[in-house]
């Protein structure tokens, strides 16, 4: 009987030392409860600096189109073919010559290729894809990584589904994205617990966001070298299983 109750009290703690962390998410989303709404914060993304784009045009004469779907980098199986946009936000487009399409939609760089091409072709049509959509996925995570996109399209929970999940250790209330665009970098916080991270401008990812997953303090505190703090806990929880021990004689 002393015993066990000696079993119990070391029990509390060491557990108590240990916070409890909701590992669910959208864990405000009641049980047999259909939640509906209309999707309204998925962003087009712009083009960027150092985009690898795949750039075709077509007209009524293909002839004269070969001129302008050559040139394309990449000729050999090592390297992805493409229009490689600069730091000034230019590609360099055949015949054409430099074209600005940093910081513009695909739509909108499409506006301005088949604007050009109309004193050469006849009813130009150009088709613009990116090929290197990336974003990163860093911390309490299964399998961090970078990860290619063909889609163009990603929330969040897609990309933490492609690194493997969080690890139970992994903040989900407070899982940090990181975006630059137009020379500015900007830090949020999504909590995952919460069903209103679906309306978050950041919950659909962007050309090379980084998603990172804060870790809590009991892994901070398995990863820590302060091994001073480790030999005290130690030494209180000794201390109390000795006072136990002498109480229940």
């Amino acid at each position: 009987m002393k015993f066990n109750f000696l079993y119990l009290v070391v029990f509390f703690l060491i557990t108590s030392c240990s916070p409890t962390r909701n590992l669910a998410y959208f864990s405000d989303l009641k049980e047999q409860t259909s939640y509906t709404e209309e999707i309204t914060n998925l962003s087009v993304s712009k083009i960027q600096p150092n985009d690898l784009l795949s750039i075709t045009v077509s007209s009524e004469s293909p002839e004269s189109d070969m001129q302008f779907n050559r040139g394309m980098l990449g000729a050999t199986e090592n390297k992805l073919e493409g229009y490689l946009v600069d730091e000034n936000g230019l590609i360099d487009f055949p015949v054409i010559g430099s074209v600005k399409v940093g910081g513009l939609t695909k739509q909108e760089a499409k506006d301005a290729l088949s604007s050009a091409l109309q004193q050469y072709l006849k009813e130009p049509v150009v088709s613009i894809r990116n090929m290197n959509f990336k974003v990163t996925v860093i911390g309490e995570v299964n399998r961090p990584s970078t990860f290619t996109v063909p889609a163009e399209k990603i929330s969040v929970l897609e990309a933490l589904g492609m690194a493997g999940d969080m690890t139970p250790f992994g903040k989900r209330e407070n899982v940090i994205v990181m975006r630059e665009e137009s020379g500015t970098r900007t830090m949020v916080r999504l909590n995952l617990n919460q069903k209103d991270v679906l309306s978050s401008p950041y919950f659909y990812l962007q050309q090379n966001d980084v998603v990172y997953v804060e870790p809590d303090k009991m892994k901070q505190v398995q990863a820590s070298t302060n091994t001073r703090t480790l030999s005290i806990v130690t030494s209180l929880t000794t201390l109390a299983i000795v006072i136990v021990s002498y109480l229940l004689r």
